[in-house]
């Protein structure tokens, strides 16, 4: 009788075959990435499946196997005090043969050397982990590639001695151990230092004490939180510092502790006061001594900055042959990713430096200064050392997006994280734009003609896609049309093309070149469209799909106009909802995120999201708040609106002058204020937001707010002055607020609104204009009141905010507070 086949135990069993618990815990991803990765950095254009079709692709290869063959399977060993674990592809115990499936697209001879190099290293750790495990003298290795569009596989196998396999296992251990005791040793001591954390002020504001209890009990428990607080109680100690204090493990719940914090915010200023934040605490933080007594800083925080703003060498691609920081950049990141935790801890530059002198943050400035000393690229060393941080700043998209890097490594490691969500009433619209998608015709016309003259087989593929894009709008007789499917004949039209475009840009990359010089951008063409048909592949109730004709532009026969396809993402739930599941306690937290259900619903939040209404320190004698009853600022009457408003706007200037700000709800609408406020009262200095302003003209715009000064400042609703600035004092003593906030009464909106209808019965006005447009005054109103000490004045400019349904809305401390009446009606 042929012996049995040997089996992996189930994953529960691994524990009586591993000896005792080890120091330090790597995936088998992560070592091999940290010891087995190799020569140049080379981001040229390769595509690559989406997650989703990578898992799809491993189904399709395993699907294929023998009865008997094992998915997914658990592996893991110990070398000294390093226990190195992760999950096998595939095991066919009949064959004792090990697989590792990777899905690419396009032509297999243009993946890098230096990652197949990658793929084999992990390959043949899992061969050593099951040789051990199981008692095998030797076992066959293979990795398989698998197409994802033509669906073929290709086999590379190699049989292995059992001790040769050791020996490699070995060696990839033996070149982390150090590094590992290194961060065992960190991470004690950051464990230690965080039990000892005090609060890193004399006393907590009102207000903050109860948030930070909130967020504590969130984390030890396992729970979203969404925390409304108002502006003044200190929103980014009062979340980075119990999260913190969570993080350690305890006793009696050893896996309630925490890896890592993502602190994420909407804008650069947000990033900057959790940066700000967290000097605060770091300092106040003990720093437990390594061996031999050099400090250890006890906390590693990491600011995630876009890769435009950090790039070097921004006329250059991120490959060897065109960039000297990626030319080698793998052999020389070992000694900046050492540089960078340890080197830094230990050497810290002066107090004025990084306004902390214990010891360094890795922000944009001493992480290009480390980077440069080693020769690599600031931004990929950033990406690296976000494995080694203990807290990360960043913008949302490193969570929330279709390939957001945090989100991935969280699922790759195993990490425990806590994910801080800053003015979060912005992450609807955000997510929205992270899970919408549009196609240009006019850019497919131009790629056309550009295909003309520099590739013939481009040219018919193209000339189909476009075939197929205008029978979409053939019958259509209005310049907006929305659908409930996105026709199948276009889709497959759309991955044909991708197929040949992907090609050509790999086979002759001197195309994008080409294509450029005859006016088509080839490459953003092809980006625009692999997003589309991977946003396409998640269609459904949650999104809208239209059509809308160029402006200007209708069909006549045999020239049908160009259009933007748009796959409109309007509930990003379904999106979201894995983002929240993978994290063990998500906090967002906002002075605006009522009415609860609004965010709970399109965002998806689990249904044991708890909830924190933390009262506002302000009171009602403190802000004046007036509603114009008399004017009214509908489309209809914007004309007869303007010498009301500016008549108010002057009379209160003149009683009381000093510094405001003018808010509405475009720049027409205050162009057209501003300039009869400029010929009816000269002598009211005035200064007005203008389009698309540059970094250096939003601070001027805002350093004429000075303590003492006078003036007007005009802004639009929901832009760069309405939320996430701070003028305190008399730097800022009012505001007028000449708009509801309300989205245009559109075909798109209205299109929204019915969807929203149809999801959330008896919510669609409310979802759509409503909710959405009285967050944006509140937050516009909340620059006025920022201390217990300011007082001020707020004019709400239209007839609507005296309805009861739109009162209900506003902050209750506006209305009444110790029997205070703080809301006028004029």
């Amino acid at each position: 009788m042929a012996p049995e086949a040997p089996r992996i135990p189930p994953e529960d069993g691994i524990a009586s075959i591993v000896a005792a618990a080890p120091g330090y815990t790597v995936a088998v991803r992560a070592l091999c990435e940290f010891t087995a990765k190799r020569g140049d950095l080379d981001l040229r254009f390769t595509p690559s499946p989406t997650g989703a079709e990578g898992i799809e692709g491993h189904g399709v290869v395993t699907a294929r196997r023998a009865a008997g063959y094992q998915t997914e399977v658990p592996l893991e060993g110990d070398f000294g005090p390093l226990r190195v674990r992760g999950r096998a592809d595939g095991w066919d115990p009949a064959a004792r043969r090990l697989e590792e499936i990777k899905t690419y697209r396009g032509d297999l001879a243009h993946v890098p050397d230096n990652h197949r190099q990658l793929h084999w290293a992990q390959v043949r750790v899992y061969g050593a982990l099951i040789c051990r495990q199981l008692g095998l003298p030797q076992v066959e290795l293979a990795l398989v590639y698998f197409n994802i569009d033509s669906r073929q596989e290709t086999v590379f196998s190699e049989s292995q001695p059992a001790n040769a396999l050791q020996a490699f296992f070995e060696d990839q251990c033996q070149r982390f151990t150090a590094w590992s005791a290194q961060e065992a040793a960190h991470r004690n001591a950051r464990d230690a230092a965080l039990n000892a954390l005090q609060f890193p002020l004399p006393s907590f504001r009102t207000g903050q004490r109860e948030m930070a209890e909130a967020v504590y009990r969130c984390a030890r428990a396992g729970r979203c939180l969404m925390a409304q607080a108002p502006t003044g109680i200190g929103k980014t100690v009062g979340t980075l510092f119990p999260l913190l204090k969570a993080a350690p493990p305890d006793a009696a719940r050893p896996d309630a502790g925490l890896d890592k914090v993502f602190y994420l915010a909407a804008k650069t200023s947000g990033r900057q006061l959790a940066l700000d934040a967290l000097r605060q605490i770091r300092a106040s933080a003990a720093h437990p001594p390594l061996r031999g007594g050099l400090p250890q800083a006890p906390l590693r925080v990491l600011e995630l900055v876009a890769r435009d703003k950090a790039c070097e060498h921004p006329d250059k691609a991120c490959h060897g042959d065109s960039c000297s920081l990626a030319r080698g950049f793998y052999d020389r990141l070992p000694a900046a990713r050492q540089a960078a935790v340890v080197e830094a801890s230990v050497a810290s530059p002066a107090p004025q430096a990084t306004g902390c002198a214990e010891g360094v943050l890795f922000d944009k400035a001493t992480l290009r200064e480390i980077a440069l000393r080693h020769d690599v690229c600031p931004y990929y060393l950033g990406q690296e050392l976000a494995r080694w941080a203990d807290v990360v700043v960043g913008d949302y998209n490193y969570w929330f997006d279709t390939s957001a890097m945090l989100f991935a490594m969280t699922q790759m490691e195993g990490w425990r994280v806590a994910v801080l969500v800053d003015e979060a009433h912005n992450l609807v619209e955000r997510a929205r734009g992270m899970y919408s998608a549009e196609l240009e015709q006019g850019a497919l016309k131009a790629l056309r003609r550009a295909a003309t003259a520099v590739s013939p087989p481009l040219k018919r593929t193209l000339d189909r896609l476009n075939r197929t894009w205008n029978e979409l709008q053939r019958d259509q007789a209005t310049p907006y049309v929305a659908a409930d499917d996105i026709p199948v004949a276009f889709t497959e039209a759309l991955h044909q093309t991708l197929a040949t475009l992907t090609d050509l840009m790999v086979d002759q990359p001197a195309l994008v070149v080409d294509a450029l010089q005859s006016g088509a951008d080839l490459q953003r063409f092809t980006f625009d469209a692999l997003h589309f048909a991977r946003i396409a592949a998640s269609f459904g109730p949650h999104s809208l799909f239209d059509i809308t004709l160029r402006p200007g532009r209708t069909p006549l026969p045999g020239r049908p106009a160009a259009s933007t396809l748009c796959i409109r993402n309007i509930v990003p739930a379904p999106h979201l909802q894995a983002r929240f599941a993978a994290a063990r306690t998500v906090v967002l937290f906002s002075a605006t995120l009522s009415p609860r259900p609004y965010h709970a619903d399109l965002l998806g939040l689990p249904d044991s999201t708890a909830w924190i209404d933390v009262p506002s320190p302000f009171s009602a004698c403190q802000l004046k708040v007036r509603v114009a009853r008399d004017i009214s600022t509908r489309w209809r009457d914007r004309e007869k609106s303007l010498v009301p408003i500016v008549e108010l706007i002057a009379r209160q200037y003149v009683a009381k002058p000093g510094h405001y700000l003018a808010f509405f709800s475009s720049y027409d609408y205050l162009d057209q204020v501003f300039g009869l406020l400029r010929e009816r009262h000269p002598g009211v200095p005035c200064w007005e937001q203008q389009r698309q302003m540059p970094e250096s003209a939003r601070e001027a715009f805002l350093a004429r707010f000075t303590l003492g000064g006078q003036g007007i400042g005009f802004a639009v609703l929901g832009g760069a002055f309405a939320e996430g600035i701070d003028l305190p004092g008399d730097r800022l003593i009012g505001a007028f607020i000449a708009t509801l906030g309300l989205p245009q009464f559109n075909p798109v909106n209205e299109q929204i609104k019915a969807r929203m209808e149809a999801i959330f019965a008896g919510r669609g006005y409310d979802y759509t204009y409503l909710y959405p447009g009285l967050q944006k005054v509140v937050q516009a109103a909340g620059r006025v009141i920022r201390t217990p000490a300011d007082e001020g004045v707020l004019v709400l400019m239209d007839d609507r905010f005296a309805r009861a349904e739109v009162r209900a809305l506003l902050p209750d401390w506006w209305a009444t507070r110790d029997g205070v009446s703080g809301l006028e009606l004029e």
